[in-house]
């Protein structure tokens, strides 16, 4: 009988605490803040927005004590330790700075940027600050990520030698959205694909090639697609996403001796099976958090890497990520995406 490990998560309770402000009070923004204060000891103290209307609104509805009407405003504000940026992707690069300048941890929605330039940006100024910096894959910090990891490690799957991961969710066609605006930094990938593109990364690390193949929507953004990753081992990953189809969400890694397999919402609190030989073991996730509520693992993990020291986490850290832009954009640019 398999044993499965138990998830080595930073606890949501108990550790160092931060004061954060959170620059761009949208929908992301209202379930990070929510889950922050149901189920950690972390606090929102502030809240910018482009309008003070906006801010307050937020900041009443969240019990945050203070909001400002410019960015400015808060990543001045010697009470804010740690700045959440989650605005489009198209603004990261200009607040992530912003706050890296005024000196204070960031921690970034994802994908960090809309390309490697704007990404290699940040990481620059946040190294060169000696500021914490971190893109905002909650996926890393889940339990269910812990258990896998350690799996893989003792080798229960033996050598890994294929990963799939698809994220696919139906939007509906609007060109001046989020998704289908070149200038918001639209497209399925940069939104939705980073998570199976992250998944790959986290087990078989930077691939030696990207082959992709899609469609664009009407804007030019990519609306679906497909990429192979390569490595240089025998390994490969399959990846596949799309804005114009609903899927399962659904992830599997396999190997010689077995295989994990996720059959829906891998990028959230979930279940998976570990399948070896006969033998099939699930995993359970213990806390019976659903999608957003696993938002606040990776701020308690923030917290504590800031506590100890260090300005990137080692478990999701910026070489990672830029590795992760590179994969996106070079499928983006086969694709002749905007």
């Amino acid at each position: 009988m398999t044993t499965l490990p138990e998830p080595m998560n930073v606890p949501l309770r108990g550790g160092p605490v931060l004061r954060w402000g959170v620059l761009a009070p949208g929908r992301i923004a209202t379930e990070w803040v929510g889950t922050l204060h149901a189920n950690t000891d972390q606090r929102v103290v502030a809240v910018a927005s482009r309008t003070l209307a906006r801010a307050e609104e937020f900041a009443a509805a969240q019990g945050v004590p203070r909001a400002y009407g410019s960015y400015e405003q808060l990543v001045d504000d010697p009470a804010v330790e740690a700045v959440y940026i989650a605005a489009p992707h198209s603004e990261h690069r200009a607040l992530a700075l912003l706050a890296i300048a005024a000196g204070k941890h960031v921690l970034i929605e994802k994908p960090i940027a809309v390309n490697v330039a704007e990404a290699e940006e940040i990481v620059i100024a946040a190294r060169a600050a000696g500021v914490f910096a971190m893109e905002a894959m909650w996926t890393r910090f889940l339990p269910q990520t812990s258990v896998v990891e350690q799996l893989i490690a003792r080798g229960d799957l033996g050598e890994v030698l294929r990963v799939t991961g698809d994220f696919s969710v139906k939007f509906d066609v609007d060109p001046t959205s989020r998704a289908f605006d070149p200038a918001l930094g639209g497209g399925a990938l940069l939104d939705l694909g980073v998570y199976p593109v992250w998944f790959a990364h986290f087990v078989l690390g930077a691939p030696r090639s990207v082959t992709a193949t899609g469609s664009l929507a009407m804007t030019g953004v990519d609306a679906q697609s497909a990429l192979i990753l390569d490595y240089a081992s025998a390994a490969q990953s399959v990846i596949t996403t799309s804005m114009i189809v609903q899927a399962p969400v659904a992830a599997t890694i396999t190997g010689t001796l077995g295989r994990i397999e996720f059959p829906t919402e891998f990028i959230g609190p979930s279940s998976f099976t570990l399948t070896v030989g006969e033998e099939r073991t699930e995993w359970v996730e213990p806390t019976g958090f659903r999608w957003g509520q696993g938002l606040c693992y990776q701020a308690v993990a923030v917290a504590q890497h800031i506590a100890d020291g260090l300005t990137e986490s080692p478990l999701h850290s910026l070489d990672d990520t830029l590795d992760i832009m590179a994969v996106l954009e070079s499928a983006r640019t086969q694709l002749g995406a905007l």
